[in-house]
């Protein structure tokens, strides 16, 4: 683990506070926490089954849906499955997308082995050189909350490294019920999008 940095709890929950309307794309790790604060509503998807898939995914969603701000909770492993999509996104540059990825070094859901490139990589620097408008690292909430509300409404692609050093603890919540699995999802968004009035936005 970092040793230095904030726990995903905590940076979910900045996360959560400050997502407002926008669309969330959440993989692995941090899919738990984030339902866990009542986020897996009908603009959210949880990506699970296909690990490094949450990015590209939210590419897709970015350019279908420009009136609206899109936000990525990806992990570093997740993003290393799939680095190319880095390219891809700086390529078509939606102004609308935020990709946020939480470091941890390891690939904790497959028994926290480390990551390729651990203590050389700067996935900010790959960003940026990939063609991001944008990239930032924040290693505690206090910065980190400060810095949201006007960085998630900046020109985008934005990269946001948030540095892990532990899980944290996910408390049960008895008030959000049953959370819909990846199929009822997709179709409660699409229902969503179907039902919103042609002038209304939410970015």
């Amino acid at each position: 683990m970092i040793s230095a940095g904030m726990l995903r709890t905590e940076a979910i929950a900045s996360l959560a506070r400050a997502r407002g309307e926008m669309l969330s794309l959440v993989t692995m790790q941090a899919v738990q926490p984030w339902n866990a604060l009542g986020q897996a509503d009908n603009r959210n998807q949880n990506v699970l089954g296909c690990m490094g898939s949450a990015s590209s995914i939210a590419l897709g969603l970015a350019l279908a849906r420009p009136e609206d701000r899109v936000l990525v909770i990806d992990g570093d492993g997740s993003l290393l499955m799939q680095l190319g999509s880095l390219v891809s996104i700086a390529e078509h540059a939606p102004i609308n997308i935020y990709h946020v990825v939480m470091e941890n070094g390891v690939y904790e859901t497959s028994g926290s082995q480390s990551v390729p490139g651990r203590q050389t990589a700067d996935l900010c620097a790959i960003a940026l050189a990939s063609g991001y408008r944008r990239a930032e690292r924040f290693s505690s909430t206090h910065d980190l909350d400060a810095a949201l509300p006007s960085l998630l409404r900046e020109t985008g692609p934005v990269f946001i490294s948030l540095q892990i050093s532990g899980p944290g603890t996910v408390a049960e919540n008895h008030d959000i019920g049953q959370v819909p699995g990846k199929p009822a999802q997709i179709e409660n968004m699409r229902r969503a999008f179907l039902a919103e009035t042609s002038g209304e936005s939410h970015a």
